[in-house]
């Protein structure tokens, strides 16, 4: 029994356009929030609102790299700042034991700091003792 071409172009068709159309149903509504009705202004503003807060991080995160940097006598460089919504988080390694107070009421004095949760140690230079 021979196929008729336009008969298997037909079929192809229909299954490659069956598989487009589920294919952008689950995506569309994998990235729905719960309860949404479809509507592109609900899941517009919902991807907005991360970005938003992580913008925020980085911003603060960066001031309490400034106000550290103000300081000279300490080494901003082995020393990393994570901020997640007001909270603070200063890890690393300093020279000086008085720098692990010094850096944490540092980071305390930066506008939008809600918390600091301070885990620097002191590290003692190479040949030092």
């Amino acid at each position: 029994m021979k196929i008729n071409p336009v008969f298997q172009f037909a079929v192809a068709a229909a299954i490659i356009a069956t598989s487009m159309s589920a294919w952008s149903q689950t995506s569309g509504m994998a990235s729905a929030p719960a309860g949404a009705t479809g509507s592109s202004a609900t899941t517009a503003s919902s991807a907005t609102s991360p970005t938003t807060g992580r913008k925020a991080d980085r911003a603060l995160r960066r001031k309490v790299y400034a106000a550290i940097a103000k300081h000279k006598e300490i080494d901003a460089g082995n020393i990393s700042v994570i901020a997640k919504d007001g909270a603070v988080t200063l890890n690393g390694t300093v020279t000086d034991a008085a720098q692990i107070d010094a850096v944490a009421d540092i980071a305390k004095s930066v506008s939008g700091v809600a918390s600091v949760t301070n885990k620097l140690v002191v590290k003692k230079p190479f040949g030092g003792m």
